[in-house]
């Protein structure tokens, strides 16, 4: 078996300038001059100087959203805030695996909620019971963003995957509230403030968010998506299949079915060139183990194949992915095809997620599958 990758910092300092340039993972509505000059000044890729160093960035765009709220500036305070919780949100990045990276997370948060309490949209965070089985949490946490406009209106639940939680899902909603639609925001299980570990029956964290949604009558439980990005792509098509009468829609948009989470295909992605660190780090955590033998060793119970689940009715499905994917196979579409009720899929070029106007395309499904005249709706 082949080590884990470790890079250099001038190795490590090109793939983040490459990333920022194209606007991809981990640089989600970061102001680009400030990154690039961060990522000059780097010090080093391990824990510490990498969780402080983007930290101490941090603050300095915390102070300036602190002195312009004071100021009665609205617009530049949620600016600030926003790049103070970005800054923040790459020190913990890709995941909290180290005390300093678990620190930066708690100030993301912190930053998080700043900047989004000065939103165009109505925002507010919710915390629901959860009744969890013994080393579980015992509540399901959550944002909820929808549209000052008083209606009744559709929902889209986001997630992100193993590196990008529930606070990077924020401004890819954006497009979605300006069309209308509500967007709540909560973590896959494994990561960031889920109650539970990944498992074979660990959507049960969404029930009481299903029935929380049935009871507000600002949102329309008969539309009612599920768009989950990279590994959260997998919970999403799980849920088509488990909870198709709480959904109208549900996106894979680059998740695992079976065939990633093989043995075979995890030695071969363990050192995927499109992940800048902590890869099996990061995929181990959400089973709550640290290597690449404690994820290896779990990951297989994931299948939707072997839980016989693809061949079972399933709401409205869309898969999309990059054809190059190097982190998560894009052959799980064809094996998905091959199953169960018809589905919409689409590869892009390029490697992990795709490239090209792939969120437009889950938006125009997502909005044509969500209309009020969609039958059952």
């Amino acid at each position: 078996m082949s080590a884990d990758l470790v890079r250099s910092l001038p190795d490590g300092q090109a793939w983040l300038h490459a990333h920022l340039k194209e606007r991809r993972n981990p640089f989600n509505s970061i102001d680009a001059e400030a990154a690039a000059a961060a990522i000059d000044g780097l010090p080093g890729l391990d824990p510490e100087s990498w969780a402080g160093h983007w930290t101490g960035l941090a603050e300095g765009f915390a102070a300036e959203g602190e002195r312009a709220e004071k100021a009665g500036d609205r617009e530049t305070a949620r600016e600030s805030w926003w790049q103070a919780y970005q800054f923040a949100f790459l020190g913990r990045y890709p995941s909290p695996v180290h005390p300093a990276k678990a620190a930066a997370y708690d100030l993301a948060r912190r930053y998080f909620a700043r900047a989004v309490a000065l939103d165009e949209s109505l925002v507010e965070t919710v915390e629901l019971p959860f009744a969890g089985r013994s080393g579980e949490g015992d509540r399901v946490v959550f944002h909820l963003a929808r549209p000052r406009n008083g209606e009744r209106v559709p929902v889209v639940m986001m997630w992100g995957g193993i590196d990008v939680w529930k606070e990077e899902t924020f401004a890819r909603g954006r497009g979605l509230r300006a069309l209308g639609f509500a967007t709540l925001h909560i973590d896959k299980p494994g990561v960031g403030q889920s109650p539970v570990r990944a498992g074979v029956d660990a959507e049960r964290q969404w029930d009481p968010v299903f029935d929380w949604i049935a009871g507000r009558p600002d949102l329309d439980a008969g539309r009612v998506a599920a768009l989950g990005f990279s590994f959260g792509g997998y919970w999403a098509m799980k849920l088509a299949h488990t909870h198709r009468e709480r959904l109208a829609a549900a996106v894979n948009w680059g998740g695992g079915v079976h065939l990633t989470f093989q043995p075979e295909w995890q030695e071969r992605s363990r050192n995927a060139s499109s992940y800048l660190m902590d890869l099996m780090a990061a995929r181990a955590r959400i089973f709550g183990g640290r290597t690449f033998e404690d994820y290896v060793g779990r990951c297989p119970e994931l299948s939707l194949l072997d839980q016989g689940l693809l061949d079972r009715p399933c709401a409205p499905l869309l898969l999309v992915n990059g054809i190059d994917d190097l982190q998560n196979s894009s052959e799980d579409i064809h094996l998905s095809l091959r199953h169960g009720d018809p589905k919409t899929a689409r590869l892009f070029p390029g490697g992990h997620m795709g490239t090209g106007p792939v969120m437009p395309t889950v938006t125009d499904w997502l909005t044509h599958t969500l209309s009020p005249t969609t039958p059952g709706a």
